[in-house]
């Protein structure tokens, strides 16, 4: 019988509440991740947990474990880490693709220690500084590879970090059978050599995990300077997969997709942890994930095959996915997608749904609340453009702050107001103690920094993030209502409004569009559109940018950040060509002089500085300017 029984099936918020009456611990919650896994490899030793595609193909001969193989490679992969020197507070750290391996070192360094999960596209700096925060022992990572010259950079991270005292590396040839490098340098470990000298039935540590523990640190935010670290406990994630599980129905016959990568909470829990506590089959789906072309080219076919039920993504997956054949692919496997991570424009959920008849349920979480919060409910209405209703033992309310950021009240029903969160999934703040200045209101509460509403039924809604708002005239723009008008046009496959810099009103809006390939329109015939379905004249943007791709995280959220910096460049850019100068501007932005607008001159004078800084005093921007003596 699986765990996750139909007496969860949520539909309206009398349902969360009704589930909030027995509590997780009366519910057997495990004290640990590693006895989450334990129970489940207890319980179905020889179902398969892992199913691992390597190049995205739907006929390549897959990678699979059993529960019970899956938890003695953790509980080896523990051990060494033990072994290393890694204990109760000690952290290893990954800088991983999607592999088995991945699996290994999170759960088997939670149960020896503290796990670190980093970005592997970060720049060297930042993946620098978050060793040393979270002063990292161990690293694991991948093997050399002949024609790879990112090795030198790890040994180049040893040198510079004497905190990190062992690399451990994982020979992706392992994979199939052809090993890549035979020969490792001196003090660098090959991880199945490792694993395979240390007992599978048993933590040779004999810890007992406290459920309070820290298990993980996953970074957060940060665009410039060093992203913040949220320590997640093992309670905070053995709660998370269970609400999750409790959320999706999963059981023992769902099989999940993972196609986002294992550094994000949303890999880690909701196509991870959750489908392990249920003892449902998770779907490795490449090395790459979704960023792996030949996954996205035999999506539907890859679904067919391996019966999937569930997968999780965000809106420019989907919009990716829609321009994918589906057609005689059997689908009838899929219960349902998960859409999070970024608000999804109502049209491409109902251009979504049309062709492929899935339901897409939008949720709603964050790193700091271990992953979800909310999300529409699977038996019960969806509302297109919510964020649904909160999940059991997660609090959400939305408060009106005062010009401070400092507490003033709860909202009234569809008042806007700051989202905030608590509750035995929220963790208890950054690692960094200088980063949690501000965090908490009212007591508990997070700060969550997003906008939003709540519904007569409990229903949230997103209406943007604080710094997402475009400010003109003191007017809030919100750049949804733009967004959601631009994608009701065939030929625009994601669309991003963000503000540009105005001497008169502040900020204008303007938007940036990417294409449905092969797909012919102009800005001016786009800009025709948005004036004809933005019913608020103000929103209508002034410009409409038509680029070859919408720039994204390393999850494939809107990175709109750099599309701000674009913007500006491009009205300083303009603003300046008048002084006729051979001026170039660059715009970025970092944790000393936050943004800045660089603007760099040839033939540098003073007379032609004083025209520059008249010319640039009306804006809300700070600029430096340059010599550009190349």
């Amino acid at each position: 019988m699986s765990q996750v029984a139909s007496a969860f099936a949520i539909s309206s918020i009398k349902d969360v509440l009704r589930i909030e009456n027995v509590s997780l611990e009366d519910r057997g919650m495990a004290p640990s991740t590693y006895e989450l896994i334990r129970r489940s490899a207890e319980f179905n030793p020889d179902s398969i947990a892992l199913t691992f595609l390597l190049n995205g193909n739907s006929e390549e001969k897959p990678y699979q474990l059993s529960y019970a193989e899956l938890f003695a490679k953790i509980t080896q992969t523990a051990n060494a880490f033990h072994r290393l020197g890694i204990r109760p507070g000690k952290a290893v750290s990954f800088l991983l693709p999607n592999l088995p391996h991945t699996h290994f070192t999170i759960w088997g360094g939670e149960a020896a220690g503290v796990v670190n999960a980093i970005n592997p596209m970060l720049d060297s700096e930042h993946i620098a500084e978050l060793l040393r925060a979270s002063n990292s022992e161990v690293l694991v990572t991948l093997a050399p590879a002949p024609g790879k010259d990112a090795w030198s950079n790890i040994i180049e991270l040893r040198d510079r970090i004497p905190e990190l005292k062992h690399i451990v590396t994982v020979d992706m040839g392992s994979y199939i059978g052809e090993p890549l490098q035979s020969v490792l340098p001196e003090g660098v470990f090959d991880f199945d050599e490792l694993i395979a000298q240390c007992p599978a039935d048993h933590l040779e540590s004999g810890r007992i995990i406290n459920p309070d523990d820290v298990a993980s640190y996953f970074h957060t935010g940060g665009t410039t300077g060093t992203p913040k670290l949220a320590p997640h406990t093992h309670r905070n994630e053995v709660a998370m997969a269970m609400i999750m599980a409790m959320t999706m129905g999963f059981s023992a016959d769902d099989t999940t997709l993972c196609g986002l990568p294992l550094f994000h909470v949303n890999g880690v829990m909701v196509t991870g942890l959750a489908p392990f506590y249920a003892g449902a089959k998770v779907l490795l789906a490449t090395p790459q994930g979704y960023r792996n072309g030949s996954l996205i080219a035999n999506f539907w076919r890859i679904i067919e095959r391996y019966r999937v039920s569930f997968f999780s993504g965000v809106p420019t997956i989907y919009a990716r996915l829609l321009q994918v054949p589906g057609a005689g692919c059997d689908l009838s496997s899929l219960r349902y997608a998960l859409c999070g991570a970024a608000p999804m424009p109502v049209e491409l959920i109902h251009q979504f749904e049309r062709k492929t008849g899935l339901k897409v349920i939008e949720g709603y979480g964050m790193t700091e609340g271990t992953c979800a919060s909310s999300c529409n409910p699977f038996a019960g209405e969806r509302r297109p453009g919510s964020i649904g209703l909160r999940m059991p033992y997660c609090e959400v309310k939305v408060a009106i702050l005062d010009g401070n950021g400092d507490f003033v009240r709860d909202a009234e029903v569809n008042e806007i107001g700051t989202v905030c969160l608590r509750g035995v999934a929220v963790f208890n703040g950054y690692l960094q103690a200088e980063k949690n200045r501000g965090i908490w209101i009212d007591g508990d509460w997070f700060n969550t920094g997003d906008l939003g509403r709540m519904d007569a039924d409990s229903y949230i809604w997103l209406t943007g993030r604080s710094k997402d708002l475009i400010i003109r005239g003191g007017h809030n723009i919100d750049p949804q209502v733009i967004e959601e008008a631009l994608h009701k046009h065939p030929a625009v496959a994601i669309a991003a409004a963000v503000g540009k810099p105005d001497l008169n009103a502040g900020e204008l809006p303007v938007v940036y569009v990417q294409l449905v390939p092969a797909a012919s329109v102009t800005a001016e015939e786009l800009l025709e559109h948005a004036a004809a379905h933005i019913p608020e004249r103000a929103a209508v943007p002034k410009n409409v940018w038509i680029i070859e791709t919408i720039p994204t995280t390393s999850v494939g959220k809107t990175f709109k950040p750099s599309l701000r910096f674009d913007a500006i460049q491009r009205v300083f850019e303009e603003h300046l060509r008048c002084l006729d100068a051979g001026l170039k501007v660059e715009v970025a932005a970092d944790e000393v002089h936050g943004l800045l607008a660089r603007v760099y001159v040839t033939n540098h004078n003073d007379a032609l500085k004083a025209a520059i800084e008249q010319s640039l005093s009306g804006f809300a921007i700070r600029y430096k300017i340059m010599r550009n003596d190349c």
